[in-house]
């Protein structure tokens, strides 16, 4: 009789770790969906103002973000120069009538803006244009 209430006390010994994977999948999903937001978010740009503008957007135009320390968003991702300059040459090879829309800090400097306009010449994307917001 002994033995038995041995080997009932035994018990589980092994612990269950799937509830723990699945929060922690559920959590890397979560990440995964903010973190973009949280980039644009953090990458403020303020667009200058004028009198006259027309608002306009396409289907098939991609967003260009350039950021007050020349950083660039490029539809909605941030690129370092070198995959920016290859996703350009993807873009001319694969759809060359793609419509780019340049937005630019106030405080961005001036060369930043023309190094992205010349990026998008070099690679025959000629369809762009600069974005600002209208004085209401």
């Amino acid at each position: 009789m002994a033995t038995k209430l041995d080997d009932q006390d035994d018990g589980i010994n092994d612990i269950n770790i799937t509830p723990f994977v699945d929060v922690v999948l559920v959590l890397l999903v979560i990440f995964m969906v903010t973190a973009p937001v949280m980039m644009k978010e953090s990458l403020k740009v303020n667009l200058p103002k004028t009198l006259t503008s027309e608002v306009s957007t396409k289907a098939d135009s991609i967003g260009v973000a350039i950021t007050k320390e020349g950083q660039v968003l490029f539809n909605g991702k941030l690129l370092s120069d070198e995959s920016l300059k290859s996703e350009l040459a993807r873009i001319a090879s694969s759809a060359p009538e793609t419509n780019f829309l340049i937005s630019a800090d106030t405080e961005t400097r001036h060369g930043d803006v023309v190094r992205m306009i010349d990026l998008l010449k070099k690679n025959n994307l000629n369809r762009f244009a600069l974005q600002v917001e209208k004085i209401k």
